[in-house]
């Protein structure tokens, strides 16, 4: 009898909670894409689908582009608009400098930018100019106050020379005024077996730092300059090469003192070695850099000037053979006035506000873009710049935060300048089970 009543207590105070059990068990059952769908249609709609805001996107960018017309309009007036004359300043812009080089380009040292170039790229003979790299690769792996044993080899190199002789003994730190001063050719074989342990292994350091400044179209062979096969680069290389050893203390300290006395360590033999290049003190902002001459590349020179606002590289190789070794001055002062004259400082970077980004199946529907950047560089005045965003139409989650998504390419005259990446500004999960159902529950909640 007691257990009947016992069932029957049993019953009544748990018969309610059974078939609430029931109906959670089938709750949890039902179909993920159910619940997705459901919240899809229901509970993420702020009021903008996303047809309205594909919509809005196609007349926003309709607006850009009238914007933009507007613009160019304004800088560069359609063929049907009133015609008028250019200004003086206009007209001033000079399209070709009439070089006699073989090769000769100008170039922004601030972001390695070519200004100018006539046959720049070309693979040239580069004589003594060689020693650039000679001079900035043993700055960045020799001690200067090593002493140097001078080996038979090295004394026997042929003009110009220091007449160095075999087993002398000398600071490397004198041995690079020799080096860049007066372009001894003994004294760079000397630093390169020192620093390299021989020429094959120095040459070795040599090429591997043009790689690492891009400088794919040099390779070197000897740490002078003198001619041998296989040893060649380009103006924008050389350019490149100088514009980096120009960013060195030590470098421009030796390549612009006018004179520097040293003596040989063992026996005392006194050296007096003073700078040979003339540019120096031909243009205001002058510092550096390079003479060169071999047969083979004919005279040759790397130039450099420092303004306030500005830095330049020049580079002209083949300039001229005997008789004409002046010429080279000549050209590089053309180079540098053309570049001082014409180019200024302007920030070309363009802050935008980017739409945001529909994020499909994603627990936040769309994503916001970041763009940052600078691209402040030398421009001509007549120079345009073009902007092309590459933005996708949609991201699928998940999305990471910082993720680049796209970029903004900048062009000057319709050439590719700089990429700038696009990137998200949070982190958006994919939608789940759990977040359908909190979703869910959440609306319930408030209906109830």
């Amino acid at each position: 009898m007691k257990e009947k009543y016992g069932m029957m207590y049993v019953k009544r105070k748990y018969g309610a909670v059974i078939p609430c059990l029931a109906l959670l068990i089938l709750f949890s059952t039902v179909n993920y894409n159910s619940l997705k769908i459901y919240y899809d249609e229901v509970l993420e709609n702020p009021g903008l689908m996303i047809e309205d805001f594909e919509e809005e996107l196609k007349k926003e960018n309709i607006r850009a582009q009238e914007n933009e017309q507007k613009y160019q309009n304004m800088i560069d007036p359609p063929e049907n608009s009133e015609a008028r004359e250019p200004t003086a300043e206009e007209n001033d812009v000079v399209k070709d400098l009439n070089l006699r080089s073989l090769s000769a380009l100008l170039m922004d040292a601030d972001n390695n930018r070519v200004l100018y170039e006539e046959n720049g790229y070309n693979e040239m003979a580069m004589a003594s100019t060689t020693k650039i790299m000679t001079c900035i690769v043993t700055l960045e792996n020799g001690n200067l106050s090593d002493e140097v044993t001078v080996s038979a080899y090295a004394a026997k190199m042929p003009d110009v020379q220091l007449n160095i002789r075999a087993g002398e003994k000398y600071y490397l730190k004198d041995l690079l005024y020799s080096l860049m001063l007066e372009s001894h050719n003994d004294v760079a074989v000397a630093i390169a077996e020192h620093v390299g342990g021989s020429i094959e292994g120095f040459a070795t350091m040599m090429n591997d730092k043009a790689r690492s400044l891009d400088c794919n179209n040099t390779n070197f062979v000897t740490p002078n300059g003198l001619d041998a096969e296989g040893h060649y680069t380009t103006a924008r290389d050389l350019a490149i090469i100088a514009s980096y050893a120009i960013k060195n203390k030590d470098f421009i300290d030796i390549t612009n003192t006018p004179s520097y006395q040293f003596k040989e360590i063992t026996k005392g033999r006194g050296f007096s070695v003073s700078n040979k290049n003339r540019f120096l003190y031909m243009m205001d902002g002058a510092i550096g850099v390079k003479t060169g001459f071999t047969g083979r590349a004919g005279y040759c020179f790397v130039g450099a000037i420092k303004k306030p606002d500005k830095t330049l590289i020049s580079v002209v190789l083949g300039c001229g053979w005997p008789p004409n070794r002046s010429l080279k001055w000549s050209e590089t002062k053309k180079l540098m006035s053309y570049g001082i004259n014409n180019y200024e400082k302007r920030q070309i970077f363009e802050n935008v506000t980017l739409d945001p980004v529909y994020v499909d199946d994603g627990q936040v529907k769309f994503e916001n873009l970041s763009l940052e950047g600078d691209l402040s560089l030398l421009m001509r005045k007549d120079e345009k710049v073009h902007i092309e965003y590459d933005i996708p139409d949609k991201l699928l989650a998940p999305v990471e935060a910082n993720q680049i998504v796209g970029y903004a390419t900048y062009y000057i005259d319709g050439k590719p300048y700089e990429k700038i990446p696009i990137y998200t500004t949070e982190a958006i999960k994919k939608i789940d089970y759990p977040f359908c159902l909190k979703k869910l529950l959440g609306l319930w909640s408030l209906q109830y």
